[in-house]
């Protein structure tokens, strides 16, 4: 809307230096232009409102994400607030006073001068929400810190909990081996002492013996533990499931810690271009009411001017950019058919 409507009237009054489109498009224009401006900022506003609340109040924000009717409320009460913040007193400011300010040619707000309005208005286009923004995306990152730090604290006392069971599986793993040593031994003996009874009572009755010696060696055939190889195979299995899980686990950490630090990195990003963009224009706005213009120069107000128009294309670009749930959103308006033939991993990239 703003480089549809409100960039090309004013290209033409910058160059020339003389409003030549009527007294009635030029109060439809500063209102448009307004009106757009400051519910960029409250929409700026809402966003991070809205991130704040999906990420310290996640159960009752998915709970209400199906509640299409708030969330157009909410987006109907931006542009509501934007417009009352200066339409009314663009519309109606010279009737109150009385007098026109304005001289023939140009093109701007009755209060252009007034000192006391514009700082109240800047106060609540400008510093409320750029406090706020501030507030809600330090609120975010703060509660991913903490997060992540109980993860990582969980992780360690699970990891040091860990350590002392596997020593102890290690230890029976070398009891175990041990008593099949052991057992294995001991059936040696009894086979040998087996054989000897067997072999003394062969002149008794040869059946008898034959009965001892299949009995001796069925019962070397069955020890009472498991033999060597498979005591060994164990204590190596417990190791190697434990060095998997480990690595399971410090990988996950790691994408966890290198994910908050992406979030924490793209909120800095657009608190910061907000402020870049939005700080010099307030400012110099001020201080211009205060001096009647004589002590700001032209070129550097219409730099801050433009840069609010800047911060309207930017912020388009910046959202889908830091956010892929932004960004599947665009898709989705622009190109629903690609959204459907690229998979769900494909877009989070």
């Amino acid at each position: 809307l703003a480089g549809a409507f409100c960039i090309p009237l004013y290209v033409p009054y910058v160059l020339t230096g003389r409003w030549i489109f009527g007294r009635s498009l030029c109060k439809l224009w500063l209102v448009v232009d307004y009106l757009l401006c400051t519910s960029s900022v409250f929409n700026i506003v809402l966003i991070s409102y809205d991130r704040f609340l999906s990420v310290t109040r996640a159960v009752a924000y998915r709970a209400q994400q199906g509640n299409t009717r708030q969330a157009v409320l909410k987006m109907v009460m931006v542009w509501v607030l934007a417009f009352l913040l200066y339409g009314p007193a663009i519309i109606s400011w010279e009737y109150v006073s009385g007098q026109s300010i304005i001289p023939i040619g140009e093109c701007y707000a009755e209060f252009f001068y007034n000192w006391y309005f514009l700082m109240t208005a800047s106060t609540l286009e400008f510093f409320t929400p750029f406090i706020s923004v501030m507030f809600f995306n330090l609120s975010i990152y703060l509660n991913i810190q903490k997060r992540t730090k109980m993860r990582l604290d969980v992780f360690h006392e699970v990891h040091n909990q860990s350590f002392p069971e596997e020593m102890e599986r290690s230890r029976e793993a070398k009891l175990s081996l041990k008593c099949c040593k052991w057992e294995q031994k001991e059936s040696a003996e009894t086979l040998n002492l087996s054989k000897s009874k067997a072999q003394a009572a062969a002149s008794t009755s040869s059946l008898d013996a034959k009965d001892l010696l299949a009995t001796s060696s069925e019962s070397s055939r069955k020890p009472k533990c498991c033999n060597k190889k498979s005591c060994k195979n164990s204590a190596s299995t417990l190791s190697a499931e434990k060095r998997v899980k480990t690595v399971s686990q410090n990988t996950t950490q790691h994408f966890r810690l290198s994910r908050d630090k992406k979030v924490a990195k793209s909120l800095a990003i657009i608190v910061g271009i907000f402020g870049i963009c939005w700080a010099p224009y307030t400012l110099l706005m001020i201080i211009r009411a205060g001096c009647h213009g004589q002590c700001i120069s032209e070129f550097w107000y219409e730099t801050s001017f433009w840069l609010l128009w800047i911060n309207s294309a930017v912020n388009p670009v910046l959202y889908p950019l830091c956010h892929s749930s932004f960004r599947r959103a665009f898709i989705k308006l622009l190109c629903p058919k690609k959204l459907k033939i690229q998979p769900h991993y494909a877009l989070q990239n």
